[in-house]
């Protein structure tokens, strides 16, 4: 047999060998720590999420506060609760870390910036 094709023979067996090593190292390897660290992305959401349900519970008793702690109402969603106060009512929010308002709480911030706040009774009659 020729060098020359022996050599080429050796060479595309030496370059499918790796591609192949290649492959199965992709999907032996890299495949598997790609769902693992998704894994891990969410359970770290879910965690923040957690901490800052927790925290917006307590947040009206820790000292920075500014108001009085016995007048809050919790509400949960989409505001945390309304505040109480002698010469005002203030709807509350409380955001942990890095979070954003919502695009619904957002909008309520509008609304009540813009002062399209109603008060409304409704009358139940017992017949």
């Amino acid at each position: 047999m020729d060098p020359f094709m022996i050599f080429w023979i050796f060479l595309l067996g030496i370059l499918t060998g790796f591609l192949i090593g290649i492959v199965l190292i992709h999907r032996i390897v890299a495949v598997p720590l790609k769902k693992e660290k998704r894994e891990l992305e969410e359970r770290k959401r879910s965690m923040a999420t957690l901490y800052g349900k927790i925290t917006e519970q307590f947040a009206p008793f820790m000292e920075a506060y500014p108001y009085d702690a016995r007048r809050f109402r919790f509400i949960g969603s989409p505001i945390d609760g309304i505040q109480f106060e002698d010469d005002k009512i203030v709807f509350v929010e409380f955001k942990a870390a890095n979070s954003k308002l919502t695009q619904e709480q957002k909008k309520i911030k509008k609304l009540v910036e813009d002062k399209k706040v109603e008060w409304f009774s409704f009358e139940i009659k017992w017949e």
